[in-house]
């Protein structure tokens, strides 16, 4: 059977455990994609029956998160002072250079998320997409005076060199591995690199999008994946994550409900370690490789 050789397999059940910083066990990260897509070309999550090009419709739907959606998340992170990641496609300085301000006036992290979710790098050959990866990398440090950490790869995706090309270029950890709730290190050309979790079966678009669940089950699922995954961390660390789209949450219908999550987060404060996922890779970077 074929193996990818960047892991072992490890129950983790039978590892060492391990306090977050705070002496908790649940570390939470919200992740929020911040994406820009070209007119009429490229990929594009179709939040209605896609129609040929220039599909405006969908087109309109995705700029809609970054004219209106964002601004309505963002009120609602603030009004709990709950700290983000901005998993940043580098088209949005171009295009919309306030979102990104918005993060960097909050503090936010920055996590390299690709140029645009049109493009997939795993269609690219190893060089085109060692110079993407650096392109990102390099205009993100341009932007906010530092270099990012950690990457999430556009529709989450890789070839078989990315965790190699990551390291490559001085990326510490990545969030395309949903292989566990803990970190754990992947091996690569250049050394050990860090694997954040980010949640797909609670995530916004496979939620709300492909399975269509109501808002209000959403966030009722949201709370339950919590409040197990607090009472499982008494056994050994974990980590939840909110991965979040404007062009889907910031709709009123749907960000009433966010709204419930995020202060049953905000009121669980003292229990948890609220922190964004570069702090948690540096984290776990000290344990895992000691």
């Amino acid at each position: 059977m074929r193996q990818h050789g960047r892991y072992a397999f490890s129950a983790i059940a039978r590892r060492p455990v391990w306090d977050w910083p705070n002496g908790t066990r649940l570390a939470v990260h919200v992740a929020v994609n911040l994406e820009a897509f070209p007119f009429a070309e490229g990929l594009g999550i179709p939040l209605v029956n896609p129609l040929p090009e220039p599909d405006v419709q969908n087109y309109g739907f995705r700029d809609w998160g970054n004219r209106v959606g964002v601004w309505n998340l963002l009120d609602a992170l603030d009004e709990h002072a709950i700290p983000a990641a901005a998993l940043l496609n580098t088209a949005i300085y171009d295009l919309c250079p306030d979102v990104a301000q918005a993060f960097r006036a909050r503090g936010d992290e920055f996590v390299g998320h690709g140029r645009t979710n049109a493009e997939r790098q795993s269609d690219m050959d190893e060089a085109t997409e060692r110079a993407m990866i650096a392109a990102c990398r390099d205009r993100i440090a341009q932007e906010e005076g530092a270099a990012p950490r950690g990457w999430m790869g556009p529709w989450v995706s890789e070839t078989h060199a990315t965790p190699d090309l990551l390291a490559e270029a001085g990326f510490d950890y990545c969030m395309d591995w949903t292989h566990d709730d803990q970190p754990t290190l992947l091996a690569t050309r250049a050394g050990l690199l860090v694997t954040v979790p980010y949640s797909r079966p609670t995530n916004d678009i496979p939620a709300l999008h492909a399975a269509k669940w109501p808002p209000s089950v959403w966030a009722d699922i949201l709370i339950d994946q919590f409040e197990e995954q607090l009472r499982l961390s008494q056994k050994w660390p974990l980590v939840f994550n909110l991965s979040l789209h404007p062009f889907l949450v910031g709709h009123p219908f749907r960000l009433r409900h966010l709204r419930r999550v995020l202060a049953h987060l905000a009121a669980a404060r003292s229990r948890i370690w609220l922190c964004r996922p570069g702090e948690i890779a540096a984290d776990a970077r000290k344990v895992l490789a000691a």
